[in-house]
């Protein structure tokens, strides 16, 4: 398996997370 690609997945995770962290508390955005 590829650094790159197992690094790629989990800031899409990350992002993903932020995304709705911030769709569920606006008011903290």
């Amino acid at each position: 398996m590829s650094i790159l690609l197992y690094l790629a997945g989990a800031i899409a995770l990350l992002l993903l997370v932020y995304l709705f962290y911030a769709l569920f508390k606006p008011e903290r955005f």
